[in-house]
Protein backbone atom coordinates (compact mmCIF):
# COMPACT_ATOMS: atom_id res chain seq x y z
CA UNK A 1 0.00 0.00 0.00
CA UNK A 2 1.14 3.16 -0.45
CA UNK A 3 1.87 5.92 1.11
CA UNK A 4 -1.27 8.25 -0.35
CA UNK A 5 -3.56 4.75 0.55
CA UNK A 6 -1.92 4.57 3.68
CA UNK A 7 -2.96 8.42 4.14
CA UNK A 8 -6.39 8.00 3.59
CA UNK A 9 -7.18 4.64 5.11
CA UNK A 10 -5.84 6.60 8.76
CA UNK A 11 -8.07 9.34 8.11
CA UNK A 12 -10.49 7.22 7.56
CA UNK A 13 -9.83 5.45 10.71
CA UNK A 14 -9.97 8.41 12.97
CA UNK A 15 -12.41 10.20 11.66
CA UNK A 16 -14.83 7.19 12.84
CA UNK A 17 -12.95 6.62 15.97
CA UNK A 18 -13.15 10.40 17.12
CA UNK A 19 -14.03 12.88 14.43
CA UNK A 20 -12.77 15.52 11.99
CA UNK A 21 -12.19 18.13 15.22
CA UNK A 22 -10.19 15.74 17.24
CA UNK A 23 -7.73 14.60 14.77
CA UNK A 24 -4.75 16.02 13.77
CA UNK A 25 -2.75 15.58 10.52
CA UNK A 26 0.16 14.91 13.43
CA UNK A 27 -2.63 11.70 14.60
CA UNK A 28 -2.61 10.43 10.76
CA UNK A 29 0.92 10.19 10.47
CA UNK A 30 2.11 9.03 13.81
CA UNK A 31 -0.71 5.99 12.86
CA UNK A 32 0.85 5.58 9.33
CA UNK A 33 4.40 6.05 9.98
CA UNK A 34 4.74 8.65 6.84
CA UNK A 35 6.59 11.23 7.14
CA UNK A 36 5.47 15.13 7.07
CA UNK A 37 7.18 15.57 3.67
CA UNK A 38 5.32 12.78 2.01
CA UNK A 39 1.98 13.89 3.29
CA UNK A 40 1.83 17.28 1.92
CA UNK A 41 3.04 15.88 -1.02
CA UNK A 42 -0.29 13.91 -1.38
CA UNK A 43 -2.15 16.32 0.26
CA UNK A 44 -2.67 20.30 0.22
CA UNK A 45 -3.59 19.62 4.03
CA UNK A 46 -6.06 18.23 6.59
CA UNK A 47 -9.39 19.23 4.94
CA UNK A 48 -8.68 17.91 1.20
CA UNK A 49 -7.20 14.40 3.04
CA UNK A 50 -10.51 14.53 4.94
CA UNK A 51 -12.33 14.82 1.89
CA UNK A 52 -10.66 11.66 -0.19
CA UNK A 53 -10.71 9.32 2.99
CA UNK A 54 -14.61 10.52 3.50
CA UNK A 55 -15.37 9.69 -0.52
CA UNK A 56 -13.39 6.19 0.27
CA UNK A 57 -15.64 5.13 2.91
CA UNK A 58 -19.10 6.02 1.25
CA UNK A 59 -18.03 4.36 -1.81
CA UNK A 60 -17.70 1.24 1.00
CA UNK A 61 -21.04 1.95 1.82
CA UNK A 62 -22.64 2.42 -1.70
CA UNK A 63 -20.25 -0.83 -3.01
CA UNK A 64 -22.20 -2.84 0.00
CA UNK A 65 -25.87 -1.66 -1.13
CA UNK A 66 -25.63 -3.39 -4.46
CA UNK A 67 -26.70 -6.27 -2.94
CA UNK A 68 -29.98 -4.78 -3.04
CA UNK A 69 -29.88 -4.77 -6.81
CA UNK A 70 -28.16 -8.40 -7.21
CA UNK A 71 -29.60 -11.51 -7.82
CA UNK A 72 -32.72 -13.13 -6.46
CA UNK A 73 -36.47 -11.82 -5.88
CA UNK A 74 -36.94 -7.91 -4.73
CA UNK A 75 -37.77 -9.47 -1.44
CA UNK A 76 -34.88 -11.71 -0.96
CA UNK A 77 -32.44 -9.14 -2.19
CA UNK A 78 -34.06 -6.85 0.68
CA UNK A 79 -33.79 -9.32 3.60
CA UNK A 80 -30.45 -10.03 2.11
CA UNK A 81 -29.20 -6.70 2.59
CA UNK A 82 -31.21 -6.49 6.14
CA UNK A 83 -29.27 -9.79 7.29
CA UNK A 84 -25.72 -9.05 6.78
CA UNK A 85 -23.25 -8.79 9.52
CA UNK A 86 -23.48 -5.23 11.30
CA UNK A 87 -21.08 -4.90 14.72
CA UNK A 88 -23.44 -2.68 16.04
CA UNK A 89 -20.91 -1.01 18.73
CA UNK A 90 -18.93 -0.05 16.18
CA UNK A 91 -21.25 2.37 14.69
CA UNK A 92 -22.30 3.05 11.20
CA UNK A 93 -19.03 4.55 9.89
CA UNK A 94 -21.15 7.17 7.45
CA UNK A 95 -23.89 7.71 9.69
CA UNK A 96 -21.79 8.79 12.49
CA UNK A 97 -20.47 11.58 10.44
CA UNK A 98 -23.61 13.52 11.03
CA UNK A 99 -23.14 13.48 14.76
CA UNK A 100 -19.90 15.47 14.12
CA UNK A 101 -20.69 19.33 14.01
CA UNK A 102 -17.44 20.07 12.34
CA UNK A 103 -18.71 17.75 9.61
CA UNK A 104 -22.24 18.84 9.21
CA UNK A 105 -21.39 22.25 9.02
CA UNK A 106 -18.39 21.56 6.54
CA UNK A 107 -20.29 21.99 2.67
CA UNK A 108 -18.24 19.58 1.00
CA UNK A 109 -18.03 16.91 3.78
CA UNK A 110 -21.32 16.94 4.48
CA UNK A 111 -22.65 16.86 0.84
CA UNK A 112 -20.29 13.10 0.54
CA UNK A 113 -22.32 11.86 3.50
CA UNK A 114 -25.46 12.97 1.94
CA UNK A 115 -24.84 11.78 -1.33
CA UNK A 116 -24.07 8.61 -0.14
CA UNK A 117 -27.41 8.24 2.18
CA UNK A 118 -29.07 9.58 -1.66
CA UNK A 119 -27.61 5.64 -3.33
CA UNK A 120 -28.65 4.28 -0.65
CA UNK A 121 -32.48 5.41 -0.30
CA UNK A 122 -32.82 4.87 -4.49
CA UNK A 123 -31.35 1.25 -4.24
CA UNK A 124 -34.09 0.14 -1.54
CA UNK A 125 -36.92 2.52 -3.34
CA UNK A 126 -35.95 0.71 -6.80
CA UNK A 127 -36.03 -2.54 -4.70
CA UNK A 128 -39.36 -1.97 -3.10
CA UNK A 129 -41.00 -0.63 -6.51
CA UNK A 130 -39.84 -3.97 -7.59
CA UNK A 131 -41.21 -6.00 -5.21
CA UNK A 132 -44.38 -4.12 -5.17
CA UNK A 133 -44.44 -4.98 -8.87
CA UNK A 134 -43.91 -8.45 -8.29
CA UNK A 135 -46.43 -9.18 -5.87
CA UNK A 136 -44.20 -9.22 -2.69
CA UNK A 137 -45.38 -5.93 -1.35
CA UNK A 138 -48.91 -4.14 -0.51
CA UNK A 139 -49.56 -2.04 -3.80
CA UNK A 140 -50.43 1.06 -1.36
CA UNK A 141 -46.78 0.88 -0.09
CA UNK A 142 -45.02 4.10 -1.18
CA UNK A 143 -40.87 3.08 -1.59
CA UNK A 144 -39.77 6.50 -0.64
CA UNK A 145 -41.43 5.95 2.95
CA UNK A 146 -40.77 2.57 3.63
CA UNK A 147 -36.85 2.89 2.09
CA UNK A 148 -36.74 5.82 4.92
CA UNK A 149 -37.86 3.29 7.41
CA UNK A 150 -35.83 1.14 6.80
CA UNK A 151 -32.73 2.57 6.61
CA UNK A 152 -33.56 4.99 9.80
CA UNK A 153 -34.05 1.21 11.80
CA UNK A 154 -30.46 0.23 10.41
CA UNK A 155 -28.90 3.40 11.90
CA UNK A 156 -30.99 3.78 14.60
CA UNK A 157 -29.88 0.28 15.86
CA UNK A 158 -26.22 1.36 15.72
CA UNK A 159 -27.37 3.84 17.93
CA UNK A 160 -28.86 1.87 20.57
CA UNK A 161 -25.97 -0.49 20.29
CA UNK A 162 -23.75 1.83 21.39
CA UNK A 163 -25.52 3.17 23.97
CA UNK A 164 -26.05 0.01 25.38
CA UNK A 165 -22.05 -1.57 24.74
CA UNK A 166 -23.38 -4.47 22.76
CA UNK A 167 -24.36 -6.56 19.81
CA UNK A 168 -28.19 -7.39 20.88
CA UNK A 169 -30.20 -4.04 20.01
CA UNK A 170 -28.47 -3.84 16.27
CA UNK A 171 -29.71 -7.36 15.95
CA UNK A 172 -33.32 -6.98 17.39
CA UNK A 173 -33.72 -3.72 15.42
CA UNK A 174 -32.75 -5.97 12.50
CA UNK A 175 -35.04 -8.82 13.37
CA UNK A 176 -38.32 -6.22 13.83
CA UNK A 177 -37.25 -5.01 10.17
CA UNK A 178 -37.25 -8.38 8.73
CA UNK A 179 -40.83 -8.99 10.46
CA UNK A 180 -42.03 -5.77 8.86
CA UNK A 181 -41.13 -7.32 5.68
CA UNK A 182 -42.52 -10.58 6.13
CA UNK A 183 -45.74 -8.98 7.93
CA UNK A 184 -46.13 -6.58 4.40
CA UNK A 185 -45.34 -9.67 1.89
CA UNK A 186 -47.77 -11.78 3.89
CA UNK A 187 -50.34 -8.94 3.66
CA UNK A 188 -49.56 -8.67 -0.36
CA UNK A 189 -50.15 -12.18 -0.75
CA UNK A 190 -53.60 -12.72 1.08
CA UNK A 191 -54.84 -9.58 -1.08
CA UNK A 192 -53.74 -11.21 -4.48
CA UNK A 193 -55.31 -14.42 -3.13
CA UNK A 194 -58.70 -12.85 -2.18
CA UNK A 195 -58.50 -11.02 -6.05
CA UNK A 196 -57.57 -14.53 -7.72
CA UNK A 197 -60.57 -15.88 -5.69
CA UNK A 198 -63.07 -13.16 -6.52
CA UNK A 199 -62.56 -13.47 -10.12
Amino acid sequence: MGARDQLTGAMAELLWERGDAATSPRDVMARTGVGQGSMYHHFSGKHELAVEALSAVTGDLTGVTSLLEGEGSPLERMKRYLSMPRPGTQGCRVGRMTQYPEVVSDAELIAIVADAFDVLLGRWERAIAAAIAAGELPANTVPADLARTLAAVIQDGYVLARAKGEQEPMDAAIRGALSLLDAASASAYAASAVQGADR
